[in-house]
């Protein structure tokens, strides 16, 4: 059966990390309500790699 309701799952990626080139990314996995957040999420993540608070940016 499907699951009923607005909330989906999306992914959340760094942008500082892509810029730098350097190998590995950090994501984040996380859901929203479609109808009341329609725009792509921008969420401030702790970057493991960069070991640093970043900017993440919903992808797909």
């Amino acid at each position: 059966m499907a699951k009923k309701g607005n909330r989906i799952q999306v992914i959340l990626e760094c942008t500082e990390h892509k810029a730098t080139g350097m190998p590995g990314m950090s994501r984040y996995i996380t859901t929203k309500n479609r109808k009341n957040t329609t725009e792509r999420l921008e969420l401030k993540k702790y970057n493991p790699i960069l070991k640093k608070v970043t900017v993440h940016k919903e992808i797909k």
